[in-house]
């Protein structure tokens, strides 16, 4: 249904009309912007990244031993009546 919408023609015309629309003043401004906007999402990106994996790797808990199977006997077993 959509295998052939973006031929090269067709973004020729998708083009012109944005320029007819906008204009070239201000479709240069649109760019700069939209360029502008992208740097910062990735940076932002970038911090929250390196934020997280140093926050997960202080406050994660020091990994125990796994109980055995005696200690976990002694627990369960109910105290004897004197």
């Amino acid at each position: 249904m959509f295998s052939g919408l973006l031929q090269p023609m067709h973004l020729i015309v998708i083009l012109v009309v944005v320029l007819i629309i906008y204009g070239p003043g201000k479709l240069a401004n649109l760019g700069h912007d939209l360029g502008k906007s992208i740097r910062e999402f990735k940076s932002a990106m970038e911090e929250h990244h390196v934020g997280s994996s140093q926050i997960t790797a202080e406050t994660k808990p020091a990994a125990q031993p796994a109980p055995r199977a005696m200690d976990m006997a002694e627990e369960v077993r109910p105290a004897d009546k004197a």
